[in-house]
C-alpha cells in the first residue's frame, strides 16, 4: 500500500449523524501510533464527550491489513521514548477510551492485525467487532518492552492464561479471530471489509436509545469491575435513581404508550 500524502492526517475524525468515527490513518506503517498522534486522539475523545449530538464513537483503522500495530517501533528507536513524558497512566496512555473517561459507548471495528498498544482500543472498548481475518498479538516483550497496561485490560475479556501466553510469547503467538470470539475478546465477527458497516449498524441501534441512559448504564457496568456485588449494586441503584429526574425517564414510557419514536434530550 502506498504511503498517504504529507497533507493527509494521521487521525481522521468524522461524524455521521449521531455516530462519530475515529480512524487511525497510517496504513503504510500498519496504523502504528506515534507521539504526535497523542494530542489528536486526546482531542477526539474530548470532542466525543463534549458534543451532545454524538451518542456513539467507532474506532477503526485504514486499509484491509492492519487495525493498529501499536507504537511505531522505529520512532521509539530514534527517540528512545514511547510517550511524551513519564507521568501517571491517565496522562500518558491516552489511547484507552476507558482510561480517558469517554462517557459515550465505544465500538472498536477491528479491520486487521492488532498488536501491542493497539490492544488499548480493543481491551477498553464497550463492543468489539472484528473481521474474520483478524489476528491479535502482543509484541512488547519481543521488542524489549514490558506488557502492562493494555495486557491488564485484556484480563477483563480473556482467560489469564491466554493473556499470559500472548504477553510472554510475544510475536511467536497470534490469537485468531474465531478463537478471540469464542473466548469473549470479540463480540461480533464479520467478513473482511465489513467491519465498519457492521459497527455502524450496531451504533445506529445504540444511538436510537436514550443517550443519558446509555451513559449511566455504561458507567454502572464498568464501575462494577473490582467491586463486591453489593457495592456494585448499590452504585448502580444510585445511578438508576439519579436518572429518575431526567426528562428521558418520562419520555421513554410516554413514547412507547403513544406508539411513536421517543424525543430524547441531548444532555
Amino acid at each position: 500500500m502506498t504511503a498517504p500524502s504529507q497533507a493527509e492526517p494521521e487521525i481522521v475524525f468524522e461524524q455521521r449523524g449521531h455516530v462519530a468515527i475515529l480512524r487511525l490513518n497510517r496504513p503504510h506503517r500498519g496504523n502504528a501510533l506515534t507521539v504526535a498522534m497523542r494530542d489528536l486522539v486526546a482531542d477526539a475523545w474530548r470532542r466525543v464527550n463534549s458534543d451532545p449530538d454524538c451518542r456513539v464513537v467507532i474506532v477503526t483503522g485504514t486499509g484491509p491489513r492492519h487495525f493498529c500495530t501499536g507504537v511505531d517501533v522505529q520512532a521509539v528507536a530514534a527517540s528512545g521514548r514511547a510517550t511524551s513524558g513519564n507521568g501517571h497512566v491517565r496522562d500518558e496512555v491516552i489511547w484507552s477510551p476507558l482510561g480517558q473517561g469517554v462517557r459515550k459507548p465505544v465500538i472498536c471495528a477491528v479491520n486487521g492485525l492488532t498488536a501491542g498498544g493497539g490492544l488499548h482500543f480493543v481491551a477498553d472498548a464497550d463492543i468489539v467487532v472484528a473481521g474474520e481475518h483478524t489476528e491479535f498479538m502482543d509484541t512488547h516483550t519481543s521488542v524489549g518492552m514490558v506488557g502492562a497496561v493494555e495486557n491488564i485490560g485484556l484480563t477483563r475479556r480473556l482467560p489469564i492464561g491466554t493473556v499470559l501466553r500472548m504477553t510472554l510469547e510475544g510475536r511467536g503467538f497470534r490469537l485468531k479471530a474465531d478463537r478471540a470470539y469464542t473466548l469473549g475478546l470479540v463480540d461480533e465477527l464479520c467478513p473482511p471489509g465489513q467491519e465498519l458497516e457492521t459497527a455502524l449498524a450496531i451504533a445506529d441501534n445504540i444511538a436510537a436509545n436514550s443517550p443519558r441512559a446509555n451513559e449511566l448504564s455504561k458507567l454502572a457496568i464498568w464501575s462494577s469491575i473490582g467491586q463486591s456485588h453489593e457495592q456494585a449494586a448499590e452504585y448502580g441503584w444510585a445511578l438508576a435513581r439519579l436518572h429518575w429526574s431526567h426528562p428521558d425517564f418520562v419520555e421513554g414510557p410516554r413514547a412507547f404508550s403513544e406508539r411513536r419514536a421517543p424525543r430524547w434530550q441531548s444532555e
